[in-house]
């Protein structure tokens, strides 16, 4: 999967968010491209974001950093902060963005 950003490692940590449970990237609805973070897509493109709807929280739009598997914004926003997948912890405090990348 491309990750696009200022991205450090393959876990999807980037220059902005880089904490041991900062392993996830958003595939920003705009561009169909996943990021990081909201920083790393307003360096890299000259387009403003456009959120997921409420009526597209089922689809594919949030990638595991850890196991790389994809998930739909509604398994994301009902994980309490765990990959139902491979069940790695992510950061608490990307909940203060949601509104960057979702109408909910």
């Amino acid at each position: 999967m491309n990750i696009f950003g200022q991205v450090i490692d393959h876990e999807t940590r980037c220059q902005h968010y880089h904490s041991e449970r900062d392993v996830i990237a958003i595939k920003f609805k705009c561009c169909n491209a996943y990021y990081p973070c909201y920083e790393c897509h307003e360096e890299s493109v000259e387009h403003p974001v456009e959120r997921w709807s409420k009526h597209e929280l089922d689809e594919k739009a949030v990638l595991c950093g850890v196991c790389q598997s994809e998930m739909t914004i509604r398994e994301y926003l009902n994980s309490s902060h765990q990959c139902p997948n491979c069940e790695a912890s992510f950061n608490p405090g990307c909940q203060l963005h949601y509104h960057l990348y979702f109408d909910v």
